[in-house]
C-alpha cells in the first residue's frame, strides 16, 4: 500500500470512529430521555441531541470524508483494503450521497423537531389528545417529504423511505408479499374463529405483581444468553432496545399489572434484539458496521425468540413450573392449557400485544396507510378516521379512543416511516431461519424442551449477529437458508402451529 493510501485509510477510519462516538453519546442522550430523564429538561434536551447530531451530520457530509471516498474507491486502493475496510467504504458511499442531499441546518432542525414530538407522543397517548400531537406529525411529515425530494423519489415516493430500513425494499415486492399472506391468513384466521376448541384465557385475567414479573423477565433474560454485565433491563413507555455497542446493549420492558404476558413478551423480543447488538464481531466495533444488517433481519431476531421460541410449547414445559413459582396459586392451569392460552387468535386493537397470526394484519394497516401519506398525499388530521376504518375493515374491530388507535406506537413521532413493514418481514424471516435450524441444530426442539438456550444462541452467532452490516439482508438470508425469502416459510408454520392449538 502506498504511504498516501495508508494515511487516507487512517483518516477514514478516525472520521469513522468518531461518527460512531457521536452515535454513541446520542444514543446515550435518547435512552435516558425515554427511560425518566425529568420532563423539565425535555426541551433542553431535545437541543442538545439537535446540536449533537447537527455535527455527527456536518462530519458525515464533509468534503474530506468525500475526498476519502474517492481515494479509496480507486482500484489500486481498494486492493491494499481489508474486506472490513472495503465494506465500510462501500456502506459509507451509501449514506454519504444520501446525507450530502441534506442541508445541516435542515437536519438539525428536524431532529429537534422528532425529539420533541416523541416526548409530545407521550404526553398526548397518555391523555388521549390527538389534537396536541398532531401539530408535531404534521411537520414531521413536511420534513421526511423535503427529504424524499432532496434524495430523489425512486419508484414511489415511499419506496424511498422503504430503502432506509430495508435496503432494496418496494412497495411492489411489499405489495406482492403482503397480498400473499393476507390471501392464505385471513381464511385461517376465519376457520380458527369458527373452531369449537377455542383456548380458555380466563386464568391470564388477573393482578399480577410487577416486582414478580421483573424477576422473571430478568431470569429468562439470562437463560436466552444476555449479558447482563454488557446490558441492563429499564422500564419505559414502550419497550425499546438501545444498542451503543457490543458491551453495552441496553433493553427496557413495560410491566402491566393485569397482564402477566406483556412484559414478558416485550422483554424476551427486546432481548433477541440485544443478542444480536452484544454478539457483533469484535472486529467491527468504532465502525458503522457494527450493528444489524437491517431492520428486517433485526426483528427476525426478536420476533424469533419471542414467538418461535418463547411461545412454543417445549418452551413453556420446560418454564412453566418456575413461572407458576413467581405467581403462587395464580396460574393454576396445566401447561398445555397455558401454552393454547398464549397463543389465543383473536382481533385485538394494540399491535404489541397481537397474536402471531393477526399480528401481520397489524402491520399492513400501518403499511398501508404510510403508502397513503406519501404516495397520495394523507394528511395527519385524517389518520385518525383512516386507522380506525383500516381496523374495522381488517380486524372487525373499531379503538374506542385514539390512544388505543393512532396513538398507540412511538413509531411516526420519531420519523420512521417504512419502518413498520420491517416487523412483517422479521416474521418471514424468523419462519425461514427456523426451519433451516430445524434441520441443521441436532435435536433443535430438544434443547429448547430442556432449557439449554445457548447452543441455539451460538448457532445464530456464528451464522447471523457477528457479520454486523459486512452481509447485506439478501445476501444473510441465501447464506443462512440456501434461497431467497420465501414468505410460504411462515405460512407453513403459522398453519402447523394452529391448526394443532385450535384442533383443525
Amino acid at each position: 500500500m502506498t504511504v498516501h493510501n495508508e494515511t487516507t485509510t487512517a483518516k477514514f477510519m478516525e472520521t469513522i470512529r468518531k461518527i460512531k462516538s457521536y452515535e454513541e453519546a446520542l444514543g446515550l442522550l435518547y435512552w435516558d430521555l425515554r427511560t425518566g430523564a425529568p420532563r423539565k429538561g425535555m426541551d433542553t434536551r431535545s437541543e442538545v441531541i439537535g446540536v449533537l447530531s447537527g455535527d455527527m451530520f456536518k462530519l458525515s457530509t464533509s468534503p474530506e470524508l468525500g475526498e476519502y471516498l474517492n481515494e479509496l474507491e480507486q482500484p489500486a486502493a481498494q486492493e491494499q483494503l481489508s474486506e472490513i475496510e472495503r465494506k465500510l467504504v462501500s456502506e459509507t458511499r451509501k449514506d454519504y450521497d444520501r446525507s450530502v442531499k441534506i442541508p445541516p441546518k435542515l437536519y438539525q432542525e428536524y431532529v429537534v423537531l422528532s425529539s420533541q414530538a416523541e416526548s409530545k407522543w407521550e404526553e398526548a397517548k397518555a391523555n388521549n389528545d390527538y389534537a396536541s400531537f398532531q401539530p408535531y406529525l404534521e411537520k414531521v411529515i413536511d420534513y421526511t417529504q423535503q427529504f424524499i425530494d432532496l434524495w430523489g423519489p425512486k419508484a414511489t415516493r415511499y419506496d424511498t423511505l422503504l430503502d432506509q430500513y430495508e435496503p432494496g425494499m418496494t412497495t411492489a415486492e411489499l405489495d406482492r408479499v403482503f397480498g400473499g399472506l393476507r390471501e392464505q391468513l385471513v381464511p385461517l384466521a376465519s376457520a380458527i374463529a369458527a373452531s369449537p376448541h377455542q383456548p380458555d384465557t380466563s386464568f391470564l385475567g388477573q393482578k399480577y405483581d410487577k416486582q414478580a414479573q421483573k424477576a422473571f423477565s430478568l431470569f429468562i433474560l439470562n437463560q436466552m444468553g444476555y449479558n447482563f454485565e454488557a446490558g441492563r433491563l429499564d422500564e419505559s413507555v414502550h419497550p425499546f432496545a438501545t444498542g451503543l455497542n457490543p458491551g453495552d446493549v441496553r433493553i427496557t420492558t413495560r410491566y402491566l399489572e393485569d397482564d402477566v404476558t406483556s412484559a414478558l413478551f416485550g422483554t424476551i423480543h427486546e432481548g433477541g434484539h440485544a443478542l444480536y447488538e452484544q454478539n457483533l464481531m469484535p472486529e467491527l466495533i468504532g465502525t458503522t458496521l457494527c450493528t444489524g444488517t437491517s431492520m428486517g433481519i433485526h426483528e427476525s431476531q426478536s420476533r424469533f425468540w419471542e414467538n418461535v421460541i418463547g411461545r412454543s410449547k417445549p418452551f413453556w414445559e420446560q418454564y412453566f413450573g418456575k413461572l407458576q413459582e413467581k405467581f403462587p396459586g395464580q396460574l393454576d392451569v396445566s401447561v398445555e392449557d397455558f401454552y393454547r392460552g398464549i397463543n389465543v387468535v383473536e382481533p385485538s386493537l394494540i399491535r404489541i400485544e397481537a397474536d402471531e397470526l393477526t399480528y401481520n394484519l397489524h402491520i399492513i394497516i400501518r403499511y398501508e396507510i404510510e403508502k397513503m401519506i406519501f404516495n397520495e398525499g394523507a394528511k395527519a388530521a385524517d389518520l385518525p378516521q383512516i386507522w380506525n376504518d383500516k381496523y374495522k375493515e381488517y380486524l372487525g374491530i373499531e379503538p374506542p379512543s385514539n390512544a388505543e388507535g393512532v396513538l398507540q406506537d412511538v413509531h411516526w413521532s420519531g420519523g420512521a416511516f417504512g419502518y413498520f413493514p420491517s416487523y412483517s418481514l422479521g416474521n418471514m424471516y424468523a419462519a425461514q431461519i427456523a426451519d433451516t435450524m430445524e434441520r441443521e441444530l441436532d435435536g433443535f426442539w430438544n434443547l429448547v424442551g430442556r432449557g439449554e438456550l445457548l447452543p441455539i444462541k451460538e448457532w445464530l452467532t456464528e451464522r447471523i449477529y457477528k457479520f454486523g452490516k459486512l452481509k447485506s439482508p439478501s445476501e444473510l438470508i441465501q447464506d443462512v437458508t440456501g434461497k431467497p425469502l420465501d414468505p410460504q416459510h411462515l405460512v407453513t408454520y403459522l398453519e402447523r402451529k394452529y391448526k394443532d392449538i385450535y384442533k383443525l
